[in-house]
């Protein structure tokens, strides 16, 4: 396929390398870029001779999250859900979560900021390799209540309420400290590090790959992750129906970097703040 907003390599063999190329847009998620995401990794999934995918960001950050600056306007949505309300949240966690049925695992390799689908998108695949100073946050809880809510089931109770109730990021060594990462390592070190065990995984026969993906998969819906964050995108609905997220949303018709950064403020945080994760040098800088 012709692809217009990501970069398809493969750095290794049996290994296909999906990198989102909005770089100006700190890899803002809309809908053309949604849609190459999900295509190439089924594309990935149909190509006998690709074992693994690693999906990653170019320049500075993994990705910052949704477009809320007009980017999808005129643009159709990459696929079918359908309407009502909880339209939007369902529509995303069903793109996010298709990730889980295919046959082979991808890998999400996040470095700088991962905020809100960003954060959504990572946490669909299957594993997760994370910058040391990545932040992985859902600033968005500030203003509304989030479209997929694994945040329980990746980081535990007391973490997810934190999450949920500040808005707070994590670095990516605490990522991986309460679960919802693999492992972390230095920015530079990072993409040899996701392919060496994008590579491990591509030696392994993939009949049994596919097997042993749901083993774990099915395990977590037995225990109701599927459900619960279905339920969530009611519960997100609801958020959009109150006077503090109609509120924003009328401050952001303002101007968005106005709003965000009024938002920020009082935490001096993500854009308020000086405190910026490093990048590594990547495709589309």
């Amino acid at each position: 396929m012709a692809y217009t907003v990501i970069l398809v390599d493969e750095p290794a063999p049996g290994v296909r390398r999906i990198t989102l190329n909005r770089p100006e847009k700190r890899n803002a998620l809309f809908h053309p870029l949604r849609g190459e995401i999900l295509d190439a990794l089924r594309e990935a999934d149909q190509d006998d001779s690709i074992r693994v995918s690693i999906v990653r960001g170019a320049g500075k950050c993994f990705s910052a999250g949704y477009d809320l600056g007009g980017g999808n306007e005129g643009l159709d949505e990459p696929f079918y859900t359908p309407g009502g309300d909880g339209h939007w949240p369902r529509h995303v966690t069903e793109g996010w979560m298709s990730i889980w049925d295919l046959a082979k695992p991808v890998i999400a390799q996040v470095h700088g900021y991962c905020l809100a689908g960003g954060s959504e998108l990572a946490s669909g695949c299957d594993l997760i390799y994370v910058a040391e100073d990545a932040q992985i946050g859902y600033p968005a809880v500030r203003f509304g209540v989030a479209d997929m809510h694994f945040h329980a089931w990746t980081m535990g109770m007391r973490k997810a309420m934190e999450a949920m109730l500040t808005g707070n990021s994590m670095s990516g060594v605490e990522a991986v400290r309460v679960g919802w990462a693999n492992d972390a390592f230095p920015v530079d070190e990072l993409d040899a590090a996701v392919v060496d065990v994008a590579s491990r995984i591509a030696k392994l026969p993939p009949d049994i790959v596919q097997i042993n993906k749901r083993v774990v998969h099915r395990q977590m819906e037995v225990m109701g992750l599927r459900t619960g964050i279905r339920i969530g995108t009611e519960l997100c609905a609801l958020g959009t129906r109150q006077e503090s997220m109609r509120a924003f949303i009328a401050e952001m018709e303002g101007g968005l970097t106005a709003a965000l950064t009024k938002r920020d403020a009082p935490f001096g945080d993500y854009r308020t703040s000086d405190r910026q994760p490093s990048a590594a040098p990547t495709a589309g800088d």
